[in-house]
């Protein structure tokens, strides 16, 4: 199994100043399996310790932070000898162990020629509650679950990934029923490692959706664990609402589709929880397309996507043979594919919001921004592309280019940019070189 934040490891671990990194991302995202394969692969040796299932783990931070004594508990923990350089320290699970965080900082300032990578479930919910985090001295990185490209490479179709990336549009075109079919394998299926796992050793799709249902209970079960009875309830109405929210046409959120007559009052601190422990994504509406976009924020409108598109068709319950065989998608197509872009976008690092205006009706799906220009972008689940929204942008803003993500061909026409579903993200066009 390929992942792309392998490369960036391997940048952080030439790099002349690395600091300790730190995996944030949801629980089953992967980034066990990452850490673990990336010191084997790259290290003589990994001294693992997990700091939830071992008591003494739990509390070597708490004495002091003596680098010399840690290193010795470490040893004694992964009955691992520690070299500089040469042993990858593997701190999982790190937000169960008090103090563990700060600690970072010591091995930063003291001791940088130890190499420590450190992860947790619900690290982004200790993160937030700034936690005794060592700011300025540690390197993050977000892991999400496998992307479509990353989907493509597990089940074999390397040579796939390499003919999109040619960007030849005549061959692409020419595979664009296989690519078709394996997008909808992917809508199903999803990016959760363990998922995908099962789905290439075996092609069962009960078993993949019996181990997207264990993942979803598992979520349910860290957010009863880890808040209060009130605050686990609005949680689960807030993910309970995201099928219904994603099938509406402007796929808006709505407080009052989480609960009757419910208020932002009601949901502000569930969805703050769902972020910090990266389940959901936030696409924040913005009133103006323009460099810097969240100067043009809205903060009380916005759209929530949730973390993975296979396990948002389970949760909606979505048989395999609608979708796999693209039988009667009129009432899912719309949620899934624009689920499914918003995954891409955030998972190869853009940050997208979209844009709307009340007074005519007009919305474009995502706009998302580089250093000097914006892109809007609009989804289309087939190859109707009609857009009046888009084409009206257009031609109030001449000096701008777009973006129409759908199943048409690969093709630029005048300022349109048409880039089939299943090229992203292989194929996302990058600013420097004009969005093209």
């Amino acid at each position: 199994m390929y992942r792309k934040k392998y490369e960036t490891l391997l940048k952080w671990k030439q790099s002349a100043t690395r600091k300790p990194m730190i995996l944030l991302g949801a629980r089953q995202v992967g980034k066990t399996w990452l850490m673990k394969e990336f010191g084997k692969n790259e290290y003589e040796s990994v001294a693992y310790i997990n700091c939830d299932n071992n008591e003494l783990a739990k509390h070597i931070f708490e004495q002091d932070y003596n680098i010399g004594r840690l290193l010795l508990a470490f040893q004694s923990i992964s009955g691992i000898s520690i070299n500089p350089h040469k042993t990858l320290i593997i701190l999982d699970e790190i937000q169960e162990a008090p103090r563990g965080l700060s600690a970072l900082k010591y091995f930063c300032e003291d001791a940088p020629e130890y190499h420590i990578m450190a992860a947790g479930s619900l690290l982004g919910i200790t993160l937030s509650r700034q936690e005794s985090f060592p700011v300025g001295k540690v390197d993050m990185e977000h892991i999400y679950p496998m992307d479509f490209e990353e989907f493509l490479l597990a089940v074999g179709e390397g040579r796939l990934c390499k003919l999109v990336k040619s960007g030849d549009a005549n061959l692409i075109s020419a595979f664009s029923s296989k690519l078709t079919d394996l997008l909808y394998q992917y809508y199903f299926v999803g990016g959760m490692p363990a998922v995908v796992d099962s789905f290439v050793k075996a092609a069962d799709l009960l078993e993949v959706r019996r181990l997207q249902s264990l993942i979803l209970e598992n979520y349910r079960m860290d957010i009863s664990k880890h808040t209060t009875k009130t605050e686990s309830v609005r949680i689960g109405q807030v993910l309970a609402s995201l099928p219904s929210q994603l099938a509406k046409e402007n796929r808006k959120f709505i407080y009052g589709v989480a609960k009757p007559g419910g208020r932002a009052s009601d949901f502000e601190m569930a969805i703050m929880w769902l972020l910090d422990a990266g389940l959901i994504y936030k696409v924040s509406r913005v009133n103006k397309i323009a460099i810097p976009l969240k100067f043009y924020e809205d903060i009380q409108a916005f759209k929530l996507f949730f973390l993975d598109v296979g396990l948002l068709c389970c949760m909606a319950e979505v048989p395999s043979t609608i979708i796999l065989k693209k039988e009667n998608m009129v009432e899912f197509s719309g949620m899934l594919t624009e689920e499914y872009v918003a995954q891409q976008l955030v998972s190869n690092g853009l940050n997208p919001y979209y844009w709307s205006n009340a007074s005519t009706k007009a919305e474009i799906d995502f706009v998302v921004s580089g250093q000097l220009s914006v892109m809007p972008i609009e989804v289309k689940a087939s190859v109707n592309v009609k857009a009046k929204s888009l084409m009206g942008y257009l031609a109030e803003n001449p000096d701008y280019n777009a973006w129409r993500i759908s199943l048409l061909p690969l093709n630029k026409q005048n300022r349109i940019i048409d880039i089939p579903l299943y090229t992203i993200p292989m194929l996302l066009p990058k600013e420097d070189n004009g969005w093209e």
